[in-house]
């Protein structure tokens, strides 16, 4: 009994684990990606900017074209992160723990450094940069107008026709989002989840925490960074 029992117990552990092991592994890769997006997330840039333009523009066109930005982007940094997963495990564990510890002793020191309106001061910052791309907007709609007379219809034709795919509002939305994200905390650590993490557990969890934190500042985000404190 004991010689026909002893071969088969080893095989369903190896069948009935390796399915556990990689749920586990997306699990805590989409729960370590959406819990360090939303707190990064609250109050930053990305969030002001979405909270400002949907306050003067179309909401669903804001979120739209500030959401592509940022899952354009999470996809980027996980793709970033996974290309270093050539290197040995045990480097890439090291090295990324080390980083981790880093970003958490940097963002501890500006906490204790920031002003209790630091919140305040950066939305007054992103409506200066709101206010002047909408300057340039115009500027550039003034500087077409005539243009567009003087040389006939040929060329208004296929510029209404982007018009109504993509609005100028989308564009605006779409590049103010991803340049503000680039080279951000939340791309950084994105990166670093990736090189540890399940790959597509960080992508899921990345993309839904942006679209939360995203959804909250299109719905209410001046009430919202009036009442959090980004010091907190």
């Amino acid at each position: 009994l004991q010689k026909g029992s002893s071969p088969v117990a080893p095989v369903h552990l190896v069948s009935e684990e390796s399915p556990d092991k990689t749920n586990l592994g997306f699990i805590h890769a989409f729960v370590a990606a959406i819990s360090v997006i939303i707190v990064s997330e609250l109050g930053d840039k990305t969030f002001f900017i979405a909270a400002i333009m949907a306050m003067r523009y179309n909401r669903l066109t804001v979120l739209a074209g500030a959401m592509l930005a940022l899952g354009l982007m999470t996809c980027l940094s996980v793709l970033f992160g996974y290309a270093t997963t050539v290197i040995p495990r045990v480097y890439t564990y090291y090295v990324s723990t080390a980083l981790f510890a880093i970003f958490g002793i940097r963002m501890l020191r500006e906490g204790l450094k920031m002003s209790p309106d630091e919140g305040q001061e950066e939305l007054e910052e992103v409506q200066a940069e709101i206010k002047k791309k909408d300057e340039e907007l115009q500027r550039t709609k003034l500087l077409n107008g005539p243009a567009d007379v003087e040389t006939g219809s040929g060329t208004t034709i296929p510029q209404k026709k982007w018009l109504h795919f993509i609005s100028p509002i989308f564009v605006q939305a779409f590049t103010l989002t991803f340049l503000a994200e680039w080279g951000d905390r939340s791309q950084l650590t994105t990166i670093v989840l990736a090189a540890r993490e399940d790959p597509y557990g960080v992508a899921v969890g990345g993309t839904v925490g942006h679209c939360l934190c995203t959804g909250l500042a299109v719905i209410g985000g001046r009430m919202i960074a009036q009442k959090i404190s980004v010091r907190t």
